[in-house]
């Protein structure tokens, strides 16, 4: 059975690719000015954020040219960083762990060997990891998918933690009972490689849906009592991961969708506002940057922004038998 479900997940994955793809078609190219524009705010890219982790894993899933030696400018900086720390990224936040963990992976680098550390053994205790909420475990999951890392029945705890947490009429948020959009796109993103479970997808359409009635007029969100640039970033990352369409119905009012909303946020030198009519913003500017990257890469049927390490496809006659038992478990032939 567990062949079965990684070869559908597998399966699903390239379905999902495919209908975002086809959604967008071919437009201008999105990231190229960004980019630019990220590099100038952060020339130095190091441990921390804005500015570190998600910047330079912005920039690795994009894929463009960069400045020589910028990456690995970023992995020597962040490798002083766990030495001085001795491998504690934080007491409490483990987040911070999920964070180094999924740049180093888009980097091409070990998390589980950085610098004599192991820095994806912490994500192994599940109740450090959930004392940060849906969040702790949302990212935890990220992690271990990105890389497909195995820490032996975590995946299935944190899925239990985030099940748990979904509020009365679906959606999620650290705390209280008020759905907050980036808390349930992040929980979106980590569900996405979790479809084909009856109880997952159930949960994922109820947040999709909340989503949907959250949505502003301008086709954008408001979080943290403002309409800003970075919970549009985040419904466009989960939606890209989910392979729901940006011109899906359900996220398109007055006829303005969200890249359009995500998009009005930019200004003329290619970085962000956090709000509208704002000045720029290196939290803004990375975090519209990768929703961009997920953006671009659906359009061209790469994989999706954190599907880094790819689980090796079954060959052609495991995958045949696989569908012979799927069908046989279905309908009963």
């Amino acid at each position: 059975m567990r062949a079965i479900r990684k070869a559908l997940c597998l399966l699903l994955a390239v379905l999902t690719v495919t209908s975002c793809a086809a959604a967008l078609g071919d437009e201008e190219d999105l990231c190229t000015p960004t980019a630019q524009a990220l590099v100038r705010m952060a020339p130095q890219p190091g441990y921390g954020t804005p500015g570190g982790e998600w910047t330079v894993f912005g920039l690795a899933r994009w894929g463009g040219a960069l400045p020589d030696g910028y990456l690995e400018g970023y992995l020597s900086r962040l490798e002083e960083a766990v030495r001085q720390s001795e491998g504690v990224l934080h007491s409490r936040k483990y987040t911070e762990y999920s964070r180094v963990d999924i740049a180093l992976t888009a980097l091409g680098q070990d998390p589980r060997n950085f610098a004599g550390f192991d820095l994806l053994a912490p994500l192994g205790d599940v109740e450090r990891v959930t004392f940060q909420g849906v969040n702790g475990a949302a990212y935890a999951l990220l992690t271990l998918d990105c890389g497909s890392y195995d820490l032996p029945g975590v995946r299935e705890q944190y899925v239990d933690c985030i099940l748990q947490g979904e509020l009365p009429g679906g959606g999620f948020a650290l705390a209280g009972e008020r759905p907050d959009p980036d808390v349930t796109a992040m929980v979106l993103q980590a569900l996405a490689r979790y479809r084909g479970d009856a109880e997952v997808d159930a949960v994922i359409e109820r947040a999709l849906d909340r989503l949907s009635q959250m949505q502003n007029e301008d086709g954008g969100f408001e979080g943290w009592s403002s309409d800003n640039c970075e919970s549009a970033a985040q419904v466009i990352v989960a939606l890209c991961e989910l392979g729901v369409p940006l011109d899906d119905p359900r996220f398109v009012k007055n006829g303005v969708g969200l890249l359009d909303n995500l998009l009005s946020y930019r200004l003329s030198d290619g970085s962000f506002a956090h709000i509208p009519g704002g000045d720029s913003d290196l939290l803004a500017t990375e975090q519209a940057f990768y929703a961009l990257a997920a953006v671009e890469r659906a359009r061209s049927g790469q994989p999706g922004l954190y599907d880094i390490v790819q689980p090796a496809l079954p060959d052609g006659q495991t995958l045949a038998r696989i569908a012979r038992t799927v069908v046989h478990l279905v309908l009963g032939m």
